[in-house]
């Protein structure tokens, strides 16, 4: 593939937050994997996309919302593997002014940039994305592809966060991550050694991603899921995560992003607080990335008037 994969380190970080506790901090830098297809959405795509090459796909389509990390990512890892790529976008407004949609929406325009071809759909027809007759129409308009679900989850996708933690990692006594759609969190459910306990911080709310996460794992004894740090659902914040980001920059140079690893970041930090942690214990959180959507983010909290995200 077109990921160096020695790029990845485990970089431990201190905080003023927590500068009375005795837990040890450690980052797995998935996210410098790559500039668009970084930390889970490599893993999560790479054997998909080498499935699709397998059966002699030439066309990626998926699926994804004006903001998707995941729509940036099969874009740029569509170009560097020679793939055309197809987009099915969430929002049929989008498509009434495409200048003002590329020149605004930062995620969308790199995808563009990346060769992705786009197909605007209203919010009722995308939540038919799975149903045959509406596969069958896109495959009408365009022709033999290789699907790839919303947000890249599969049992191809845990396979490739399966490969997320090492050998070296065993040493940790807690494994924290963003979860989104579970297949990230399934892979390192799979994966942690016995002593080893998952902690997922939901980017959404609702009961449901308990019952997704089992789809993809049979284990049930080894994780659990963080549901208060979400701060209101997906691809919402208030100023207090996103001041919270900006001293986390600012102590340790790694950028966060709002959507996911801010609220794991900041939930892992009420938890120490909390003394929900065993004493002494050493803490690994998986940096999945999703810088990509920063610039849009920024663009929607100067209308409100709020403080923004700080980059490097």
């Amino acid at each position: 593939m077109f990921i160096d994969e020695k790029r990845i380190h485990n970089q431990p970080i201190t905080l003023s937050f927590l500068k009375d506790s005795s837990i040890e901090l450690y980052v797995k830098r998935e996210d410098q994997l790559h500039p668009m297809v970084s930390g889970n959405k490599f893993r999560k795509l790479k054997y998909s996309l080498l499935e699709a090459e397998q059966q002699d796909h030439t066309t990626l389509l998926s699926f994804g919302g004006a903001y998707s990390n995941h729509i940036a990512a099969t874009a740029a890892a569509g170009k560097q593997l020679g793939f055309k790529t197809i987009g099915v976008i969430r929002g049929d407004e989008l498509a009434k002014d495409l200048e003002n949609t590329f020149s605004t929406n930062a995620t969308l325009r790199e995808a563009r940039n990346n060769g992705m071809q786009f197909y605007f759909v209203d919010r009722e027809t995308y939540r038919t994305k799975e149903d045959p007759q509406f596969l069958n129409e896109l495959k009408k308009r365009y022709g033999n592809f290789y699907l790839i679900p919303e947000g890249g989850t599969s049992m191809l996708a845990v396979k490739g966060c399966e490969e997320i933690l090492t050998n070296e990692d065993k040493k940790f006594d807690y494994i924290c991550v963003a979860v989104g759609t579970g297949g990230t969190i399934a892979g390192l459910i799979n994966t942690v050694a016995a002593h080893q306990q998952v902690i997922g911080f939901p980017a959404l709310k609702g009961s449901f991603l308990k019952e997704e996460i089992l789809k993809l794992t049979s284990k049930t004894t080894n994780w659990c899921l963080q549901t208060a740090y979400h701060f209101g659902g997906y691809a919402k914040s208030d100023p207090i995560l996103i001041a919270f980001m900006n001293q986390f920059l600012k102590e340790t140079g790694i950028q966060l992003d709002p959507i996911y690893t801010g609220k794991m970041f900041y939930g892992l930090v009420q938890m120490i607080q909390n003394q929900e942690l065993k004493t002494g214990s050493k803490v690994l959180l998986i940096h999945t990335g999703g810088l990509q959507g920063i610039e849009g983010y920024n663009k929607i909290l100067a209308k409100k008037q709020q403080e923004i995200i700080q980059v490097l």
